[in-house]
């Protein structure tokens, strides 16, 4: 029986933060909503407490799982960690969102290991803007991104977040390394989640005028129900789709997931860190099962669509 929050949401999603660590400075990383320091936090789950966790959320009929972080790969144990959670039975979807500077040399062990789906955040192909968005080279990603396609990853999204004055013209030339490469392009609208105000002030760009262009090209377009009710745009030739920020009704009623911190709490909305549902600390202590279980009962409980503070 799938959990059902009190305003009939269904919980079907699980996104798992494996560290918070990154190989790149992105000004824009909303770290999954986990509150920023000045230094991230070193303590990270074990691969057994990463694989259990998911285990009692496949159990609950959590059928897909996301790994992010920070930036997964970063992890030594990646790929003992995706091979523990592949191997769980009733699993249904392993993904994992990274930038791909890591992934060409791990692509194959990854896929082999059980990984199904990669999305890489890609928010330009131009070098020099990617190096003063990121501190990172932009030919590292698209390494990646080649050898996620050469690994047989399916479908490989490319996410492109949106800034105005920044990279917002780079929607043709990311189209174009979509279609030329059969990579979904997502197009992802600032979140105001671990900025500050004056940041998203100054580059928050709204998504409705490529909505428009895309409706003229589409040869059909879909929603998405339980992924926030978000448009795919169906191109003659490649697939396009748009993200909005959490923090409206839309993509409110529509969510299905839930998070879990780098530090092992249950996070039920990326824009609040109250009402957090600590699992390690039980799982330390000798939880069994049918503890951890309740826990995550009680975490899709608290579930609620978020309400912006006046």
């Amino acid at each position: 029986m799938v959990l059902v929050d009190s305003y009939g949401r269904p919980l079907l999603n699980l996104r798992v933060a494996l560290t918070r660590r990154c190989n790149l400075r992105c000004k824009y990383c909303h770290l999954e909503g986990e509150e920023k320091h000045e230094e991230p936090a070193m303590a990270e789950m074990t691969v057994d407490e990463i694989v259990r966790m998911v285990r009692i959320a496949v159990g609950l009929n959590i059928s897909k799982v996301k790994l992010t972080g920070g930036e997964p790969i970063i992890r030594k144990d990646i790929v003992e960690i995706v091979k523990g959670i592949a191997s769980i039975e009733g699993l249904q979807d392993l993904s994992m969102t990274t930038n791909g500077a890591l992934l060409a040399p791990l692509a194959g062990n990854l896929r082999a290991a059980g990984l199904r789906r990669v999305n890489i955040s890609l928010p330009t192909l131009n070098a020099e803007t990617y190096h003063r968005l990121t501190g990172g080279n932009v030919e590292r990603a698209l390494e990646g991104v080649k050898a996620a396609l050469d690994a047989g990853f399916s479908p490989v999204k490319l996410n492109m977040l949106v800034l105005k004055c920044i990279n917002e013209d780079d929607f043709g030339g990311m189209i174009d390394l979509a279609r030329g490469t059969g990579a979904v392009l997502q197009l992802i609208e600032l979140e105001p989640v671990n900025i500050s105000g004056s940041y998203y002030a100054a580059n928050h760009k709204a998504l409705g005028e490529y909505e428009a262009l895309l409706s003229q090209k589409a040869v059909k377009t879909e929603t998405r129900r339980f992924m926030q009710n978000r448009r795919i745009y169906h191109l003659p030739d490649v697939r396009v789709e748009v993200i909005h920020p959490t923090e409206n009704a839309e993509f409110c009623k529509g969510c299905t997931r839930m998070r879990v911190t780098s530090d092992g709490k249950l996070k039920t909305c990326l824009m609040k860190n109250d009402g957090l549902v600590d699992v390690l600390t039980p799982l330390h202590n000798g939880a069994d099962d049918r503890e951890l279980t309740r826990l995550f009962e009680l975490a899709n409980d608290k579930r609620q669509p978020f309400v912006k503070d006046k």
